[in-house]
């Protein structure tokens, strides 16, 4: 049964509409959704312990130029939790897939950040010809990952993947915790939202939540491993990275050169968390490649 915990927050930012719930595949995993604007398709993936609610400050200004689209993956947020599910990248990329064809999406742009430009890439490289462009804030595909965001952060990652402790580090996240980690994502930490803090640590209480993350974290290396999809895409690829990012030039110099068609886009006085720390040109990049994209065509 749906509670109203799935709700209340997405609604305060977009009290348009409710989220909606989807089955991926049939009998499979329920995802929430949210549709709003109009236009064409865009679909929005999220990062790592995030939601569909990363792009609260994105979506309101998206919405007279896109019809956006953007759901939690199975396991995150508050979509369906699967006792045993693969959290590794070929399996989130099929749940992208299959969200994509599930509602029959075509001409679509995947644009993710940092995990969910990784899927979005992959993604578009399985979903051929139904993709017009990607646009990848900040790519999650280089070791050791989230490690980089400061040492707390690391010791945590750590701790969560080892074989003994991992259980239970996994299961003593806090509001603090959690704070201290993702504001390694930002280069103004005030830019992260409490608000949005307070939701992710509320879904993080769910019932099997904590065998999702410890499944989450172990899973990272295989975003390294898709790399080699890249050069499988054959839609235009805009590539961003916060001028903080936690990558390193070498390594957003070997994707660009991996992509067939692709460019970068350099994001001034940001980090891996462009999303929340700088929307209005999360939002202006996505509209600017929608329309060379049309012009191309």
């Amino acid at each position: 049964m749906v509670s109203q915990n799935e709700f209340d927050y997405t609604l305060r930012w977009w009290p348009d509409q409710k989220p909606e719930f989807l089955s991926l595949t049939p009998g499979g995993p329920k995802v929430r959704y949210l549709r709003a604007g109009q236009g064409p398709a865009l679909v929005l993936l999220h990062s790592i312990r995030t939601e569909l609610d990363l792009f609260q400050r994105v979506i309101p200004k998206l919405i007279d130029h896109f019809t956006v689209y953007a759901f939690d993956y199975p396991g995150f947020g508050w979509s369906d939790i699967v006792p045993g599910a693969d959290y590794r990248e070929p399996a989130m990329r099929a749940h992208v897939v299959h969200f994509v064809e599930r509602l029959d999406l075509r001409d679509v742009t995947l644009a993710g950040e940092s995990m969910g430009a990784t899927l979005a890439l992959t993604a578009a490289a399985a979903l051929g010809e139904r993709v017009k462009q990607v646009v990848a804030f900040n790519p999650y595909d280089y070791f050791p990952g989230v490690e980089r965001a400061n040492l707390l952060a690391s010791l945590i990652i750590k701790s969560v993947r080892a074989p003994v402790i991992g259980p239970i580090f996994a299961g003593m996240e806090s509001g603090a915790s959690l704070a201290g980690i993702l504001k390694g994502g930002f280069y103004d930490r005030r830019r992260l939202p409490s608000d949005f803090l307070d939701e992710l640590v509320k879904g993080g209480k769910r019932p099997g939540y904590t065998k999702v993350a410890r499944a989450v974290y172990r899973g990272l290396p295989s975003y390294v491993a898709a790399r080699a999809h890249y050069a499988q895409i054959d839609a235009p690829v805009t590539l961003v990275y916060g001028d903080h990012d936690w990558s390193r030039p070498a390594e957003r110099e070997a994707n660009l050169a991996l992509i067939k068609r692709g460019k970068t886009i350099a994001l001034k006085d940001a980090s891996h968390i462009a999303s929340l720390e700088r929307p209005e040109e999360f939002a202006r990049i996505l509209i600017e490649t929608l329309s060379t994209a049309r012009s191309a065509a």
